[in-house]
Formats: structure tokens, C-alpha cells, sequence
């Protein structure tokens, strides 16, 4: 339990929990204990066990006292309170930090414990205001005992709003999505797979650099294969590498994502929970919500998988990773991704994210051919020319992967085309764009505060033109690209009525007008 200092002037100042100095100590003896093993095994193999403990044993006594020291004046120089109005929270001796945060401008209040932490009852309370000032904008309590942080984040987030035209405080309360085991199948088809396995390789190398025997690794793998080709042996070694790097980012995926669960809360917010060693409670007001994204990388998109993230306002910034703190629902199948979203915007008929879209000119094929062939040429160019002037063997590697590059360029750029489209679908203005990151938002008009159009001369030439919704949620602005020029200003035209018409003429005066720029 956590202390208080009775104050007679409003509520009791609260203290960080007591397990601060174990939680530093803890969080400085893991590292140090590895440091000295490795450090001990070194001292010792040049001189003897006796002198290695000698000098490793006072090092790690230091860094533990000293990382249970710097808990312990958290706790001492660390108070807080909550009154009817703000969060005030005290901090420092000789530089002494006073924050009064007005509860009102508190968009987020995320809980996160780690395996220290879930050990000791105790969390991070992590306040977000939503301004996009680094550190400035978010308020960290650490440790603060369990019960305490769930009381705090109840009792921060009292003045969440329910959204507009939700009147029943129990409407549609309760589970929205629970964790499925079956989920995982998606994990390693991410990005991130090819990235951990090219680590693995590339750290395994050094490893083996640093105590002298990379030659005699290389050699060991290459006596696997005996007098396979060359071109058999990479294959192999690739699938391999790939395999350690899928493993790794199922491992990370399982970690991360582990018990998720989306909940509706009768406060007025979305809660997310997720986690297996490391648990997260992120907590997102209805009220800032304006729509949702349904992303669909490529990997998993093949597999049919889909996660959705919250287009708001006032997310938390931070140490927290501003793709996860957004996520609602990781990779799952595609359909379930729909409905989570229909659920999530309060949608009962179909989902908006799933609209029939209004597909994009035969020009914007083009431009997407032209992007795609120029990016692989030119790297061919650059090939080719250094071939000429150092050795022909770049001359063949230019040609060899031109044969490869070119048809997934093409491909990629054909995939890009058809995944363009628009559409108003009700109150939400849908657009979706992408190939290696598909993405199809479904953003409520009401949030979009102007329009950006924008037309290059090719895209003049073309009639295409990109319109670009501008929002105080998400990036700050959602862009319906390569759209035909009449279709695109018209789709703005529509989606907020009267916003974009004064800079607008038009052939007609009708619903069906087509709309040019002057």
C-alpha cells in the first residue's frame, strides 16, 4: 500500500510505492550480473578465480546499491494527488518540477508492468495530455502499487465523454474482441522476420569475430553442404536465417500480444489490455475517436489478416511505440477485422471499411508502372555504370536481378493500382491506398477539419488529382491519391458539405455537378 501525507488543503498526497528500492536494485542487477560473468570469465582465464571475483564482485555490489538508490529517492522526492479539478504531481530537491494537470486536457492513462514489476504488485501509470511535445506531454508515475494505478486511471479518465448520440450508459458495453490462439499465424509473416533474420546472421559473424573463430564457423557451415552449388548452399542458408528470424518474431509477437482483449467501458472508453510477461493496459476515449484503419501489410495480407488501428485525437506520445498505442486489434483474418471495426464505431450494418469503393482511372495504372520501373532502372543504371568503370561482375549481377526485379515490380505496382478507391460510406469518408502497406480508413466527416488538393503537372496532364483530408486525429491528414480530377473534387465536395465549394466552379449546381478548380 502506498502512503499519504495528509494535507489541509485538499486530498492526501500520495506516494510512489514503498518496492521502489527493490524495483531499481532489481532492474540494475540483471545487466550487471551478465556484465560480470563475461567480464569474471575473462579475468579468470588470464589470472585466477579468486582475483576475477576480487574485482567483479565490489562492481556489481556498487551498480545494485546504486540502482536501488536511485528508486528510493523516486520514492522519497516523488508525490502526488488528484483534486475535483487537476493532477498535480511534485518531484526533485534541487531542481523541484511542479505539474497541475487539468483533467479535462487528459486524453490517455496507460498501465504497463513488467515482469519486475508483476512480481512486486506494482505498475508505470503513464498520464497522456495528448500534445505533441515529447516528454512534456506525458506524466510518468513509477512503481505505483496495482490496485492504486487501476484506481487512478478510473478516477482520471471520470470525465470521458460518451460519443454523440449514445444516451444508454449501458449501450453496447463489454467484450468487442478476445485473444485467439489462432492469431499467431500471422505473426511471422511480418517485415520484421526478414530483419531479425539478417541480425541473426550478421550477429552471429561478429560473435564469432570477437573470440576468433568466424573462419572456423564459416568453414564448419560450409562442410554441411559438402559440394552442393553454391547457389543451393545460399538458398539454404536463406530459408534457415528466415526460419530463426520467424521464430524470433513469433516470440516477440506471442509477448507483445499474448491475452489481448478490447473492451468497451462503461466510462466511456475503449481499453486495451495485452500482454504475457510485459502486461499493457492502454485506455482510448470514445470521444476523441474519429474512425478507424484497417492495415493490411503484405505479408499478411496474402494470409488473409488484417489489424485495425484508432484514427483519435490526444493520443499518448512517448516512450510508448505510437504504432502499438494505436493498435485495437493486432493481426487477425480480415473478416473479424471489419466487424471489429463496425463494432468499435458503433456501426450496425455493414462495415464501412468493407464499402464497395469507387475505383481509380486507367492513368493512375500508369503512374504507379512508371514509379515502379523507374525506381528498379535506375538502380540497374547505377549497376551498370560502376560495372564499366570496376568489374564485370556487377555487369551480370545487373542483369541477373533486373530478370527478378522487374516482374515484382510490375506486379507491386498492378497490386498499388487496384487497391486504390474511394467512397462515402454514411458518416465516414473510406479510402484505401497501398500495396506493401495497404490501408483502408474509414474516417468520420465530422473530424475533417479542411482540404489539401494537390496536382502536379503529370497529374495534370493525366487529370488525376490527390485530395487530401486534413484532421486533428491520426497523422493530422488521410489522402485519396491519384483520383480522377472530377471524381476526387467531387468526393471533397461531398464529404463536407460547403468547405471546399467556395473555391470550387461548377458545370452544374446539382448533387451530380462536376467540380473543377478555378
Amino acid at each position: 500500500m502506498s502512503t499519504s501525507d495528509v494535507s489541509a488543503d485538499g486530498p492526501a498526497w500520495e506516494r510512489l510505492d514503498r518496492k521502489a528500492f527493490l524495483a531499481g536494485a532489481t532492474y540494475t542487477a540483471i545487466p550487471a550480473a551478465g556484465a560480470a560473468v563475461i567480464t569474471g570469465y575473462w579475468l579468470a582465464v588470464g589470472s585466477s578465480l579468486g582475483t576475477a571475483l576480487a574485482w567483479v564482485l565490489p562492481a556489481f555490489v556498487v551498480a545494485v546499491v546504486a540502482g536501488g538508490a536511485s528508486g528510493e529517492w523516486m520514492w522519497r522526492v516523488t508525490r502526488y494527488r488528484v483534486d475535483a479539478e487537476r493532477l498535480h504531481v511534485h518531484t526533485g530537491v534541487v531542481f523541484r518540477k511542479r505539474l497541475a494537470l487539468r483533467r479535462e486536457r487528459i486524453r490517455s492513462v496507460d498501465l504497463t508492468a513488467d515482469p519486475v514489476l508483476r512480481v512486486l504488485g506494482t505498475a508505470t501509470v503513464r498520464v497522456g495530455t495528448g500534445e505533441h511535445a515529447g516528454a512534456e506531454g506525458t506524466v510518468t508515475l513509477w512503481p505505483v502499487p496495482r490496485a492504486s494505478a487501476d484506481a487512478l486511471r478510473a478516477t482520471l479518465l471520470a470525465h470521458a465523454a460518451r460519443p454523440d448520440g449514445v444516451d444508454d450508459p449501458d449501450a453496447d458495453d463489454g467484450a468487442l474482441a478476445r485473444f485467439d490462439r489462432r492469431w499467431i499465424r500471422f505473426a511471422p509473416l511480418s517485415f520484421l522476420t526478414p530483419t531479425l533474420a539478417a541480425a541473426a546472421g550478421g550477429g552471429t559473424l561478429q560473435v564469432a569475430e570477437w573470440f576468433g573463430m568466424q573462419e572456423r564457423v564459416i568453414n564448419t557451415v560450409g562442410s554441411w553442404f559438402g559440394l552442393a552449388p553454391a547457389l543451393l548452399v545460399g538458398l539454404a542458408l536463406v530459408v534457415g536465417l528466415l526460419m530463426v528470424g520467424g521464430v524470433a518474431t513469433l516470440a516477440l509477437w506471442v509477448e507483445s500480444w499474448w491475452n489481448h482483449t478490447l473492451d468497451r467501458q462503461a466510462d466511456g472508453t475503449l481499453h486495451v489490455r495485452r500482454g504475457l510477461l510485459t502486461t499493457r493496459s492502454i485506455s482510448l476515449e470514445e470521444s476523441r475517436l474519429r474512425g478507424v484503419e484497417v492495415v493490411e501489410p503484405l505479408g499478411a495480407r496474402l494470409a488473409g489478416g488484417a489489424r485495425v488501428d484508432a484514427v483519435a485525437t490526444g493520443l499518448a506520445t512517448g516512450e510508448e511505440d505510437k504504432t502499438e498505442s494505436r493498435t485495437l486489434l493486432p493481426t487477425a483474418p480480415k473478416e473479424l477485422a471489419d466487424r471489429v471495426a463496425a463494432d468499435v464505431l458503433r456501426e450496425p450494418g455493414a462495415p464501412p471499411t468493407a464499402a464497395p469503393l469507387t475505383p481509380h482511372p486507367p492513368a493512375a495504372r500508369g503512374r504507379r508502372l512508371r514509379w515502379a520501373l523507374g525506381t528498379v532502372l535506375g538502380g540497374e543504371a547505377v549497376l551498370v555504370l560502376l560495372g564499366a568503370l570496376l568489374t564485370p561482375v556487377l555487369l551480370h549481377a545487373a542483369w541477373i536481378s533486373m530478370l527478378v526485379l522487374v516482374p515484382v515490380a510490375v506486379l507491386l505496382a498492378l497490386d498499388a493500382y487496384r487497391a486504390l478507391g474511394h467512397t462515402i460510406a454514411g458518416a465516414y469518408l473510406v479510402a484505401r491506398s497501398g500495396t506493401v502497406r495497404r490501408a483502408t480508413v474509414a474516417l468520420q466527416r465530422r473530424g475533417i477539419v479542411g482540404w489539401t488538393v494537390r496536382q502536379s503537372l503529370l497529374q495534370r496532364r493525366a487529370g488525376l488529382v490527390t485530395v487530401m483530408a486534413t484532421t486533428a486525429a491520426g497523422p493530422g491528414a488521410y489522402a485519396v491519391r491519384d483520383a480522377a480530377e472530377a471524381d476526387g473534387l467531387a468526393l471533397a465536395d461531398a464529404a463536407v458539405p460547403g468547405l471546399l465549394r467556395p473555391f470550387l466552379v461548377g458545370a452544374h449546381d446539382d448533387q451530380e455537378r462536376v467540380a473543377q478548380p478555378r
